[in-house]
């Protein structure tokens, strides 16, 4: 399946631009959510392809997010990215434990993430 529609989640504005400008400029259609609640909401109006998902949110945080996406059977063919601060080892394996398919450290790499993304596709 070719990857097209990403949905971003993160509670910074700046990430969000930052991640929109790059996914657009490679040609992909981008919906972004700042937390758990907006992101349900987006993923019910329109499933997306892959998920580009922060950690650090307020209220239900990325982990926990992607835990209740991937166990979804809705929802649980959607490949997530994690892309977050939090670099260390214990944080890679848990997020890959709650259903993520690859795991991302800000500031992010555009190069590595496309290849991340490219890879999935």
């Amino acid at each position: 399946m070719a990857i097209q529609k990403v949905l971003v989640v993160d509670d910074s504005k700046t990430e969000i631009m930052f991640m929109t400008d790059l996914l657009t400029k490679n040609g992909f259609t981008v919906r972004s959510a700042e937390n758990a609640e907006d992101a349900f909401r987006k993923l019910a109006e329109e499933k997306p392809d892959l998920i580009l998902m922060d950690v650090v949110m307020p209220g239900q945080n990325g982990f926990q997010l992607t835990r209740a996406i991937s166990r979804d059977p809705q929802f649980a063919d959607v490949p997530i990215i994690m892309c977050t601060s939090k670099n260390q080892e214990t944080d890679r394996v848990w997020g890959m434990r709650q259903g993520a398919r690859d795991y991302v450290t800000k500031p992010v790499d555009a190069n590595d993430l496309m290849a991340k993304i490219k890879a999935l596709g």
